[in-house]
């Protein structure tokens, strides 16, 4: 478990006949010490609050980074909070998300805590993450390219550049291109003489961009 208490925030709605679970169950930990705090908010009352976090429904969670929905046991929500500020738990999260197909929510997710983003990267450097999670991967990536990638996601980015496994310098050479920083270029450029032909077009590719 991380050292680092998480604070949590929690949306409800009157009716919602699963909104009382996560509430007792959340409202538990935070008694227990394992939340540093939890805010609650009735929708009903503050519509805002759920159009601001994309919220489609109730209840709506977030333990540390980790955005969640429905209905989850005391357990389930004890887990999260175990992973919550832990690499290992946030790429359970991420793979988990893709998997079930929540790619809004994980995209979601990434853009509001930046924090998750090295984590992502790493399934893209595992060759044993799932096929349908490293798709999912690469669509996150490129749609919070658009806003710009922080100083950690490009570090991890010239790591994956380096790895042993042409698929994954592949995939570096394709989110480098979409970084567009003049540490990114340069390493596409080195990426030109990579022995992978796959690798040398796709860092061509990306070197041909927009700058």
């Amino acid at each position: 478990m991380s050292d680092t208490v998480p604070d949590a925030e929690l949306l409800i709605a009157p009716g919602c006949a699963h909104c009382p679970v996560v509430l007792a169950g959340l409202s538990a930990l935070l008694e227990q010490g394992r939340l540093g705090r939890l805010d609650i908010v009735n929708v009903a009352a503050h519509p805002e609050a759920a159009e601001a976090r994309g919220a489609r429904g109730v209840p709506w969670f977030r333990i540390g980074p980790f955005e969640l929905s429905g209905v989850h046991s005391a357990g389930e929500l004890a887990t999260w909070v175990e992973r919550a500020g832990s690499e290992t738990g946030m790429r359970a999260y991420l793979s988990e998300g893709l998997a079930s197909g929540q790619l809004a929510t994980i995209t979601a997710a990434c853009r509001r805590a930046p924090e998750l983003l090295p984590p992502l990267l790493d399934l893209a450097a595992d060759l044993d993450t799932p096929y349908a999670v490293r798709i999912g991967v690469g669509a996150v990536v490129e749609e919070l390219a658009v806003d710009g990638l922080g100083s950690d996601a490009i570090a991890r980015l010239l790591d994956m550049a380096d790895n042993d496994q042409p698929q994954v310098r592949a995939d570096a050479a394709h989110f480098l291109g979409l970084a567009a920083t003049s540490a990114a270029r340069d390493r596409l450029r080195r990426l030109l003489d990579d022995p992978d032909h796959e690798v040398r077009e796709i860092a061509a590719e990306s070197l041909s961009g927009p700058d």
